[in-house]
Order: C-alpha cells, then structure tokens, then sequence
C-alpha cells in the first residue's frame, strides 16, 4: 500500500472529480496510478475545497481513505 508520504510529496495536486451521495471525490496521481479518495460534506465544515487543490492540503481526508480502504485505485495514466 502506498504510503502518506508518497501521495503528497513533491507538491502533489488533487483534483475534484464528482460529487455524490453527500461525498466530493478527489482525484491523485500517485508515480503512474491515479487514485480516487472520498470527502464527507459533513466533516468539511468551514473549510472550502476548490476544483485543484494540493495534496498535503487534503491529507486529513485521504490519511482517512487509507484507513477506511476508500483511497482506491483508478487507473494507470498512460
């Protein structure tokens, strides 16, 4: 599994994705991979989330996704 380091170093963006169900998903290309990570509207609060957004920024949620087996494999970039 990838680590929390990897996905957010080096400036890394994520970018939003879609919207359902009460959850924002995001998007992260990790090396040749993207990864997708939901955000809970709920827990967002005052916080505002933009259509691009560093990585490290959003490591709360996706340290989450991690551990609740929602940061999940998209794709390979070709």
């Amino acid at each position: 599994m990838l680590e929390l380091k990897s996905i957010v170093k080096d400036n890394n963006f994520a970018r939003f994705s879609f919207y359902r169900a009460g959850h924002m998903y995001y998007t992260v290309a990790v090396e040749d991979v993207v990864y997708s990570f939901p955000i809970p509207i709920e827990d967002v609060g005052n916080a505002s989330l933009f259509g691009t957004m560093k990585a490290i920024t959003l490591m709360r949620w996706i340290r989450r996704a991690i551990e609740a087996g929602t940061f999940v494999k998209e794709r390979k970039i070709q």
